[in-house]
């Protein structure tokens, strides 16, 4: 199997949204795009797979030293072999994917997070730097459309995070702000228990209406003439936020239920914003 092949199931097997844009881009970027969301995939499984906190710091440092060895030798894993010719074909900063590292490496230590501030700084780690590379494969003329990728990052992040509030208490972290929690009166043990107490919609409702924010700012910082390049973020935007609006539509009841788009939704989704864009 070859490192593209790797890259390729590794992608496929995900069955994320993000899968689902990157079929209309040319071979070269689609390419790029495969290998850096197959190294994000990866270093993401170290974290969630792995139940020896040593181990997965260990683990995570090898992946640092791969990430060297990508810029200045022999990469061992697929990934990183696949990575090799891309990042300098796309100017893909070193320190960018080493920052994805450290984004992930905070699910092992911090559980909960005090205020937006310190959750936008890990929200910043494992999606805009993600959303910032993009940007660089997808191709840009004006700097402005960097901020459209920040932000973007921060509101699929918002999402996920909205999404999976019961998924990520079955594994002891809560990514809703305590401060905001403690606003609205709802309580740790609410969100861990799969508790909806009298707060917890109204909570959900300002994280809503926050990532829906993130999305407004995102598109109006994109420039009309980076929106052809940039159309792949936008089908992952559709995506994301009809997922969004899923998860208002059925009640906000995401401790105890996972929303989802399918597959034919997904790809109906892409192939309108597509020929929109």
């Amino acid at each position: 199997m070859t490192p593209d092949q790797y890259c390729q199931d590794k992608a496929a097997a995900s069955g994320s949204s993000f899968y689902y844009s990157f079929k209309f881009l040319s071979p070269d970027k689609r390419r790029a795009i495969t290998a850096l969301y197959a190294f994000c995939r990866e270093v993401d499984d170290v974290v969630d797979e792995c139940s020896d906190e040593n181990v997965a710091r260990t683990t995570l440092n090898w992946w640092r030293s791969e990430v060297a060895t990508i810029y200045a030798g022999k990469p061992l894993h697929p990934v990183c072999q696949a990575l090799v010719p891309l990042v300098k074909q796309f100017n893909l900063p070193q320190e960018h994917l080493l920052e994805i590292i450290d984004g992930m490496e905070m699910d092992l230590s911090q559980h909960t997070y005090a205020d937006f501030k310190s959750l936008q700084l890990y929200c910043y780690r494992v999606a805009s730097v993600v959303g910032l590379l993009a940007a660089e494969i997808f191709g840009y003329t004006d700097r402005n459309t960097l901020k459209y990728a920040h932000d973007l990052g921060i509101a699929f992040q918002l999402t996920n995070i909205i999404r999976d509030v019961g998924e990520d208490a079955r594994r002891g972290r809560i990514y809703l702000p305590l401060d905001e929690l403690a606003q609205f009166g709802v309580h740790t043990g609410d969100i861990l228990n799969a508790k909806e107490s009298g707060g917890f919609h109204k909570l959900m409702q300002f994280q809503v209406e926050r990532a829906q924010r993130f999305y407004q700012q995102a598109f109006e910082q994109l420039p009309a003439a980076d929106r052809k390049t940039q159309r792949t973020g936008l089908i992952m935007a559709a995506i994301y936020r009809a997922t969004l609006d899923e998860v208002v539509a059925s009640g906000c009841h995401v401790l105890k239920e996972r929303v989802s788009l399918t597959p034919l939704r997904k790809l109906w989704l892409a192939y309108k914003t597509w020929w929109r864009n």
